[in-house]
């Protein structure tokens, strides 16, 4: 049994799809905004990310908190997916990382590593990689790049996944590229959603302008 992928170049055999999406950053440059919760006309950015998963057809989403624990849980509380809270998320985002693999029930084929703050990504950019990763030659880790610029989200396949929980491996690392090219395959794509995110508020003005949709940050101080 295979599905038709749009886009997708072919008949390839469904995968089982998981998902850690990664919400527990301080958002240092961002003035210790819980960036997940930034609203994008009117809907917070872990919700969309969310939405697009849903419709790419992914089968499991992990939802890693830390930073504003209580406030993003209860963004999501409608949603079926698994909260993960990671104790020691200051210590950096591998360590998110590897909490939300080790949430995921069972085995994947591929696991989405999705960063909360990517405003503009829907289920179209997700199928985009899911096709790519069926069609890579070779490589444990999908990478989008765009003109040069390596973006997000990437795609692990099982021995990716399975390397990070039992060493430590940082699979994310930008520059896995260079240090480990063997690891990587390279998905080469006009597609700057890829590249889009917000680190600061001057991102949040500049998307704003260029798009002429509404940003706003969380409407009350959201503490950890």
């Amino acid at each position: 049994m295979g599905c038709l992928l749009k886009g997708g170049g072919g008949l390839y055999a469904r995968l089982r799809i998981g998902a850690v999406l990664l919400a527990a950053g301080e958002g240092v440059r961002m003035g210790g905004v819980a960036k997940s919760l930034i609203r994008l006309q009117g809907v917070p950015l872990i919700n969309r990310q969310l939405i697009a998963l849903s419709g790419a057809g992914v089968d499991e989403v992990v939802v890693v908190t830390g930073h504003a624990r209580d406030a993003v849980e209860a963004q999501v509380q409608s949603f079926p997916v698994t909260l993960a809270y990671n104790p020691d998320y200051t210590s950096g985002q591998q360590s998110s990382v590897r909490v939300g693999l080790g949430a995921l029930s069972g085995n994947f084929d591929a696991v989405f590593i999705v960063l909360a703050d990517q405003p503009l990504i829907g289920a179209a950019d997700l199928t985009e990689l899911i096709a790519a990763f069926k069609k890579r030659p070779s490589g444990h880790v999908l990478v989008p790049v765009v003109n040069g610029q390596r973006g997000n989200p990437i795609v692990l396949d099982a021995t990716a996944r399975a390397d990070i929980l039992a060493s430590g491996t940082n699979m994310g690392c930008r520059h896995l590229i260079e240090r480990q090219p063997e690891l990587v395959c390279v998905h080469e794509t006009l597609n700057t959603r890829f590249i889009t995110d917000l680190d600061t508020q001057e991102d949040l003005q500049r998307l704003a302008e260029r798009t002429g949709w509404k940003l706003e940050l969380p409407s009350e101080a959201v503490t950890p």
